[in-house]
């Protein structure tokens, strides 16, 4: 075996096995009441790998099989990640209803928003030839561009948030931010290289996939520490929540 086909099957097994420790790690710290979305999402992705890999290594797989099955396996995932995205926010917003019931529904319009931006961008940088998979990389792009702005969002306010980078959901977001960017990035790159660079780009996108995973398991396995921010005081958080409930209310 050469050291490429070696470095191959190592991203596009070990990965998606050390998704079996995460599935441990959620069940054995409990973590799974507090996000059943990114424990759906991580079951999904280990079911999804094991189907997938079959169907790479069987020889009788053909092109238009594989091609719905992948096509299947991303709709199921981008819906769980959006999901997990929005799960992050409402752990972050939990014990605040005002700030709870403020922060929905503007959730939900930022999703708007950036899905009809992410639409027009993703359509303006072409596509691949293959009509399936055209549709499969259009939304690939959308997601990957939604879920950065959203999450890049939440990085940005994570002090005024109390969102501390020791804590459960810090890990959980930036795993799937990273996913997120890289898999912006390689769009990117395809768009303006077509399938010149198909090969490196997919070994990157898997690479990125294997240390998402090992940071993830690294949040979960880690005690969880207390946080208060030094640039918000909680007060102001509360005030804030005081506030907005005086809003809704009028």
């Amino acid at each position: 075996m050469t050291l490429r086909a070696f470095i191959w099957q190592y991203l596009l097994i070990v990965p998606h096995l050390l998704l079996l420790i995460v599935l441990v790690a959620l069940l054995r710290r409990k973590v799974y009441r507090q996000f059943p979305v990114f424990f759906a999402f991580i079951l999904g992705e280990t079911v999804q790998s094991l189907v997938m890999i079959w169907l790479i290594e069987s020889p009788s797989t053909k092109h238009a099989e594989y091609a719905i099955a992948y096509s299947a396996a991303f709709a199921v995932s981008t819906a769980l990640r959006f999901g997990v995205v929005h799960e992050i926010f409402a752990h972050i917003f939990q014990n605040y209803s005002a700030l709870d019931r403020f922060g929905t529904p503007l959730f939900r319009w930022l999703t708007v928003a950036l899905l009809c931006g992410a639409f027009a961008l993703a359509a303006w940088t072409g596509a691949y030839s293959d009509q399936l998979m055209s549709v499969v990389h259009l939304f690939d792009r959308t997601a990957s561009i939604l879920q950065c702005g959203l999450l890049v969002g939440l990085f940005l306010f994570s002090s005024q948030l109390g969102l501390s980078w020791r804590s459960h959901v810090f890990g959980i977001a930036l795993g799937v931010g990273i996913i997120a960017s890289a898999s912006l990035a390689a769009a990117a790159i395809r768009s303006q290289t077509g399938v010149t660079y198909s090969v490196a780009l997919n070994y990157l996108v898997m690479l990125v996939y294997h240390c998402s995973v090992l940071i993830w398991i690294f949040y979960l396995f880690a005690p969880e520490r207390s946080y208060a921010p030094a640039a918000l005081p909680r007060h102001d958080m509360e005030t804030w929540n005081l506030e907005l409930e005086r809003l809704l209310k009028q």
